[in-house]
């Protein structure tokens, strides 16, 4: 006999406001008819995101429309109901109702029954759980949530500076709401610890644990029985009444444990992210009382110092250069799995090997889960929201924050070991970050400290993502150094703002490729044509309204001054959004490459950079590498190829071209052939060298030196062959005699976020670029539900071809496809090139292919 069932109450929801609700909890909570008429709803969601599921309020991420929504709607409490159906047999069951986030406040009815209140559920980050074996019932059962929106000082969800704060600060039940029936005893708590033998990497150890409550009135004896694989282990476990008590397995006594030739799981391009699975389950007179399941990877992660100074990561003793981006959920919490799925398969397109979540996202597992699976480390842990003013809406501590009281200390304390354990059996999570621009207090850190010794000892974690150089005070006034464990060992040092590609492989102060910088980039990255016409008014189109403010950031990045500047500087002003539009993603492209160029070429003294950011929570112009309708701007595919592991760089600092190893073993007998184009496409320098890359190398092969015939602009191109010749990779540079030159003296004031130029690099003839005639032919392919598409491009002018960028279509709506996966774009071929480009899609739907660039005819 089985009675473990656990039914997750996610339909057949309703809200209301309690403005609007005279009746109370009691009452909603047996009188059906009492919500009947209310607004449907489902769970996980936030108020507002469910009054704009009804269409209460439309379209509120176009223009300024967010505006009209009026924030007082939402500063009372809201009521979230549901009923669910349960058989005799289980209404006579033990029953513990779960729930994972609510934010922020919450008074719970079932059946009639207050269960749990405000001083119960008090907190978004809080995972609470309540035995409610007696309030159940055969038949229908309704239960009722008073959800109480959080308050300003109050430690809830946060979106920062990257995008308008949710009128409803997402007040709402955020996460799932299950109910888990069993026979008595509950298996809560399930973790598995690796240990791998790093001299050989062909044996680990592994350790299994799980807290068993006995919730009921009876002595219980019987077997906890757990299984990886052909693997099963087993305890006699004797339970006192109400007692509970942690169960351990490990190798030492239980052989089976000791696993030889395990699969490891790795990140990307180190080798395959394996994953097991583990059953357990409790057997009393062979009847299975409850039962658990997890997903595990089997890895070992540690971080090391770099001359003492600069922290970086082992994953199963291997060296891993962190390249990652910045992650937000949708504002309004209104992720699907369907867009989280395709937003990881981007991350892994892009050759990027990190997601860092500044707090703790995700409606659910869904992210971890991807991420396990495709091998995507993770940087988990605490918003910097909660460590300024302008934020908390209450005074903070200039050092450590809003976490200084000692109610707060333990509030939050709390609500750390919930995420830990929550999260913990996820491989992919690396390094937990318990603070983001300052330090946590000593009390509290000592408390997160114990968290890890008890729950999770088996990765290092961060006390801050800034301290390296905090001492110039870039972020804030004080230096980002722990009273218990000293500098981070990383920095946060900024650029947020529109950087020039020298800056990047030249600067040794700030935010150059050197140690490992938690977050930064070139400021805005400018959505396609399609993206800017989804969220921006026609009439505030061109030139640029109002309404492009408003889908800035805010504070110091509320406009695009600095990115508007730099490219009438650099490209010359454009007179047309089409105009706008090319030079925006050529923009693009140029700024964005170079960050993660440069610390692939300084391999020996960077371990880690995190662009800010990787996606977007609502339609943006800033800090993304995808827009929010999943569009890839011209930063995706520059990102792409800026961190291939094998490949050639131009050195914007000392002029130089660099091959790339990013693998573990030598690559022998490659060819870098490198050539030199005038604006007018005439070759001015060719060479080509053979060479051998030790792994995880980056090296000088080639002085560009001074080239005779320079135009003010010109192009270089970079092909790396294997040792047959077929290429491997490819990079093309547009370069301009005149160098932008650094601002490093520039007055910022209190916030130095970027290092501006004084002098503009001249990429003008640009303009003057010749027409050259593109040839393509192209097929589609349906493969189920996913289309592919083959391109076939033949660049048949004199000239080249600059930024050609390829769009599928739905022949239908005129929509672009999205999400897609190009395995290039943004391309520039040589006069007579020719080159296969291949995508795939979702889809049934009779598509067709655009094709736009610079320069064609």
């Amino acid at each position: 006999m089985h009675k473990s069932v656990q039914i997750k109450l996610s339909d057949n929801w309703r809200i209301q406001s309690s403005s609007k609700v005279s009746e109370k909890g009691s009452d909603i909570s047996t009188n059906p008819t009492i919500s009947e008429n209310w607004l449907p709803a489902v769970v996980p969601s936030t108020v507002l995101s469910t009054l704009v599921a009804n269409k209460v309020y439309e379209d509120p991420y176009f223009g300024e429309n967010l505006k009209a929504i009026p924030t007082e709607l939402f500063k009372v409490s809201w009521w979230y109901t549901s009923s669910f159906e349960l058989t005799k047999e289980q209404s006579n069951e033990f029953a513990s109702l779960k729930f994972d986030g609510i934010n922020y406040k919450a008074n719970v009815w079932l059946n009639g029954q207050l269960i749990a209140d405000a001083t119960d559920i008090d907190g978004a980050f809080r995972i609470t759980s309540f035995d409610v074996s007696t309030h159940i019932k055969s038949g229908s059962n309704i239960l009722a949530i008073e959800v109480i929106p959080p308050q300003p000082g109050d430690f809830s969800i946060g979106f920062v500076d990257w995008n308008p704060a949710p009128p409803d600060g997402d007040m709402g039940v955020f996460r799932p709401v299950t109910l888990h029936l069993h026979g008595g005893v509950q298996i809560e708590k399930p973790f598995v610890k690796t240990k791998v033998n790093l001299k050989t990497l062909k044996e680990a150890d592994i350790t299994v644990s799980a807290e068993l409550t006995n919730y009921s009135k009876a002595k219980i004896s019987g077997d906890l029985v757990g299984t990886i694989g052909a693997i099963v282990f087993k305890k006699n476990i004797r339970l006192a009444p109400n007692a509970k008590e942690l169960i351990t397995f490990d190798s030492k006594d239980f052989v089976g444990l000791n696993f030889k030739e395990p699969k490891l799981w790795w990140p990307i391009n180190l080798g395959n992210p394996d994953l097991y699975d583990l059953d357990l389950k409790f057997v009393a007179k062979e009847t299975v009382l409850d039962t658990a399941q997890l997903r595990f990877g089997i890895r070992d992660i540690q971080d090391y110092w770099l001359n003492d100074i600069h922290r970086g990561y082992k994953v199963n003793g291997k060296k891993v250069l962190i390249k990652g981006a910045g992650w937000t959920d949708d504002m309004l919490l209104m992720d699907t799995d369907e867009s989280i799925e395709a937003q990881v398969k981007y991350v892994k397109q892009m050759n990027l090997n990190c997601i860092r979540l500044e707090g703790f996202w995700g409606k659910d597992h869904k992210l971890y889960d991807l991420c396990d699976e495709h091998g995507i480390l993770l940087m988990v842990g605490w918003s910097c929201h909660w460590e300024h003013e302008i934020h908390m809406g209450v005074p903070v501590n200039e050092r450590f924050g809003g976490v200084y009281k000692p109610e707060h200390i333990s509030h939050v304390a709390q609500a750390w070991e919930d995420q830990v354990i929550w999260l913990r059996n996820h491989p992919s999570i690396f390094v937990w970050t318990v603070a983001s621009d300052k330090v946590p207090i000593t009390e509290l850190e000592q408390k997160y400290i114990d968290t890890f010794a008890k729950y999770d000892p088996t990765r290092p974690y961060l006390n801050s993502t800034g301290g390296v150089g905090s001492d110039q005070h870039v972020i804030g006034s004080e230096d980002v150094i722990s009273e218990i464990s000293g500098s981070s060992g990383v920095k946060m040092l900024g650029p947020y703002a529109y950087t020039a590609p020298v800056y990047w492989f030249t600067d040794t102060k700030f935010g150059g490729a050197y140690g490992f910088n938690t977050e930064t980039g070139p400021g805005a990255q400018i959505p396609q044509l399609e993206s800017l016409k989804k969220m921006i008014p026609q009439e505030q189109l061109w030139p640029l309204g109002e309404a492009w403010n408003f889908h800035c950031g805010r504070y110091e990045f509320a406009d695009l001054s600095r990115f508007t500047k730099a490219m009438d500087e650099k490209y010359g002003a454009p007179s047309s959004l089409e105009e706008f539009d090319r030079k925006a993603q050529a923009m693009n492209y140029e700024l964005m490459r170079p960050m993660f160029e440069a610390f692939q070429v300084n391999k020996k003294k960077s371990t880690g950079i995190v662009q800010w950011m990787l996606n977007a929570a609502w339609p943006k112009m800033y800090w993304q590498l995808y827009d929010y309708y999943l569009n890839p701007t011209a930063a995706f595919y520059a990102t792409q190829k800026a961190c291939l592991p094998l490949s050639l760089i131009y050195n914007y600092g000392d002029k130089h071209i660099y091959a790339i190893n990013d693998r573990q073993g030598t690559e022998e007998k490659l060819t870098a052939h490198i050539r030199v184009y005038s604006i007018g496409s005439e070759m001015l320098f060719e060479d080509k060298l053979n060479f051998t890359l030790d792994p995880d190398s980056s090296k000088s092969i080639l002085e560009l030196g001074k080239l005779k015939g320079l135009t003010t602009t010109y192009f270089v191109d970079l092909r790396l062959l294997d040792k047959t010749g077929v290429e491997i990779s490819n990079n093309f540079y547009w370069l301009s005699t005149k160098e932008e030159v650094l601002d490093y003296e520039a007055d910022l004031g209190p916030f130095a976020f970027h290092t501006p130029s004084k002098v503009y690099a001249d990429f003008t003839q640009l303009n003057e670029l010749p027409k050259t005639q593109l040839g393509q032919s192209h097929y589609f392919e349906q493969d189920s539900e996913q289309q592919n598409i083959k391109v076939a491009l033949k660049n048949n002018g004199d000239h080249i071809a600059f930024l050609i960028n390829l769009k599928v279509v739905d022949k239908r709506t005129g929509e672009l496809v999205l999400p897609i996966f190009w395995e290039d774009n943004f391309i520039n071929l040589l006069p007579g090139e020719e080159r296969m480009v291949c995508a795939n899609f979702k889809g049934t739907s009779e598509a067709e292919l655009k094709v736009e660039g610079w320069n064609l005819e």
